[in-house]
């Protein structure tokens, strides 16, 4: 039952939103705890749901313990990305907003989110990809940025 919460709700966000999901690619551990999970380095994919060929992938940090096992522990706001070609780079029907969020999850229970934001760089026809973590009050300068370049003979479609 207390997996399913924090499940529904990455699944509510995600609806909301329309953006990318999180399938998990893997973790290690970086901390041993006595009572709980240990804490962990989980690496997260994610397919650009806007853009085919390109998948990011996101790490951090997830707390464990007592305070992780029941889901409200207050993770870390630190996150690295490295997106990818993965196939055949191609847009849908619409053209791409200048900048987007193509991701967003809650990182502690309430006030920090991380977020993965899509940015188009036209003059050379280039994805650039930003991770960072917000907080309701004082955001964090934390962030992780990397970028994809397109085939010129495949312009970016841009609003």
């Amino acid at each position: 039952m207390k997996n399913l919460l924090p499940a529904l709700a990455a699944a509510a966000t995600s609806c909301v939103l329309g953006a990318a999901r999180a399938e998990p690619v893997g973790e290690v551990d970086t901390a041993f705890k006595l009572i709980g999970p240990d804490h962990k380095i989980v690496v997260d994919a994610y397919d650009d749901p806007k853009v085919a060929g390109v998948t990011c992938y996101v790490s951090r940090a997830k707390t464990g313990g007592i305070k992780g096992a029941l889901g409200v522990a207050e993770d870390k706001a630190e996150a690295s990305i490295a997106c990818r070609q993965v196939g055949p780079i191609s847009f849908g029907a619409k053209p791409l907003e200048q900048r987007e969020e193509m991701f967003s999850e809650r990182i502690s229970l309430v006030f920090k989110k991380l977020r993965v934001v899509r940015l188009v760089d036209k003059k050379r026809n280039t994805l650039v990809y930003l991770t960072y973590s917000d907080r309701l009050i004082d955001g964090s300068p934390k962030n992780s940025v990397t970028a994809v370049p397109v085939d010129r003979a495949t312009p970016i479609p841009v609003k």
